[in-house]
């Protein structure tokens, strides 16, 4: 039994997709029909575009999701999913392998998803930080016990956490990690709280397009971010999709459940730089993960 999983933000790189839009015909349909959907030269920026424009939110995330869906859509020796999943923004990828949403669809509520999550960034300021080497509980105490707005936000895998919020509420928090014996609290690079009640006014945002979009059921089980369990109804896909943006991201959880489900096979699809591999055999080396694209 195979499960496919896609990666979010933090996959790209400058030139990606460029060597699949060359070699398939395929993947240069998809990538017009793109640059079609978004009204942009999306495999321009892709293609051709530095880091820093990469890094842009209202870029990255379609960009990662074209270039993870069609790097999926074009294989020719894919194996049926037994299961798929994303982390974060990966879950609209894993949508469309699962066969829940077609491409275009799938891709609009991404443009929308950036956009919205652009504008609460714009609006509000927050940050996150990566916390190493201290148990869960601790930091969710630690969390929950101080008054500015910070939460765990995404359960990477064993030892590792991210926690979100406003940059006061992150500072206070890191600092007391620290002092309870986290190996290291990195901040990172971003310019918003994302998967934290900050972003409630993108969720609302989201939450209409969402509902207006047409999603069939899928063809496999996808386990989503929200609770790390598996989903087949498309009306309780789209409530855990709408519901994504302020919650956190159980991806240590997802893998753990995808395991005790008889999962032991999974292929990464898309993330140059092998982003889930290494999370997924950090909750068990016994993990078989394998790389497309």
């Amino acid at each position: 039994m195979k499960a496919y999983v896609f990666p979010g933000q933090g996959a790209q790189f400058s030139g990606m997709g460029k060597s699949l839009y060359d070699l398939s015909p395929m993947a240069k349909q998809l990538f017009h029909q793109a640059d079609e959907v978004l009204g942009y030269s999306l495999s321009k920026v892709m293609f051709e575009g530095s880091d820093e424009e990469l890094k842009q939110t209202r870029i990255t995330q379609p960009a990662i999701f074209a270039h993870s869906a069609i790097t999926y859509l074009v294989a020719t020796d894919i194996e049926q999913p037994t299961a798929v999943a994303g982390h974060s923004l990966g879950e609209f990828s894993a949508l469309v392998a699962a066969g829940a949403l077609d491409f275009p669809s799938a891709l609009r509520l991404v443009a929308e998803r950036a956009e919205a999550m652009q504008e609460a960034t714009d609006a509000t300021e927050g940050t996150m930080a990566a916390v190493l080497g201290l148990d869960d509980s601790m930091i969710e105490e630690a969390c929950a016990a101080i008054e500015e707005v910070v939460v765990p936000a995404n359960y990477n895998t064993n030892g590792q956490l991210v926690i979100s919020g406003s940059v006061a509420g992150v500072e206070k928090a890191s600092k007391i990690l620290t002092d309870l014996g986290a190996r290291r609290v990195v901040a990172l690079p971003v310019g918003g709280a994302f998967h934290s009640p900050l972003m409630q006014p993108a969720q609302d945002r989201l939450k209409a397009a969402i509902e207006e979009a047409r999603f069939r059921p899928p063809a496999c089980e996808i386990y989503q971010n929200v609770d790390a369990q598996p989903s087949t109804d498309p009306d309780q896909i789209k409530e855990k999709l709408i519901a994504q943006l302020t919650s956190p991201v159980r991806w240590t959880q997802t893998v753990a459940n995808m395991q005790a489900a008889g999962l032991t096979d999974f292929v990464e699809v898309g993330g140059k730089g092998k982003i889930l591999a290494g999370l997924i055999r950090k909750v068990d080396r016994a993990l078989n993960v394998e790389q497309l694209g």
